[in-house]
């Protein structure tokens, strides 16, 4: 099997030492993105602007890959705060129509800058 490191030109620059994205095979699996907006790096302001910016982001990724939000099997998103479960998860819905992904949603102490909200995926692109 070979590793493809993917560079997602239209994501944010990331933030340490990984790839936006790796294809091994079919998979693409897509490090964790959150509301950063790619031309200032800055996070967007509030929850909802932050959840949007972070599906973009991942939406980005996938592109670069050669994927689309249709290809994702398995996400995970990591929440700053449980409470906010539900905004997440009607903004998360529009983004991906129908036929969800498999998913897992974690609160957490903290995430890289601050952020409220942060995704990964995993797409198959067979």
């Amino acid at each position: 099997m070979n590793k493809q490191c993917i560079h997602a030109p239209q994501a944010p620059a990331a933030l340490g030492p990984y790839s936006h994205a790796t294809r091994a095979g079919n998979f693409v699996f897509c490090s964790g993105q959150a509301g950063l907006i790619p031309e200032t790096g800055n996070l967007a302001e509030g929850l909802k602007a932050q959840t949007e910016q972070t599906l973009k982001n991942i939406g980005s990724v996938l592109t670069a890959s050669g994927c689309s939000p249709a290809d994702v099997v398995k996400t995970t998103i990591f929440l700053k705060d449980m409470r906010d479960f539900a905004i997440v998860n009607e903004i998360y819905g529009q983004f991906f129509g129908k036929d969800f992904p498999a998913r897992s949603t974690v609160q957490v102490a903290a995430l890289p800058k601050d952020a409220l909200v942060e995704i990964e995926a995993v797409a198959y692109s067979g």
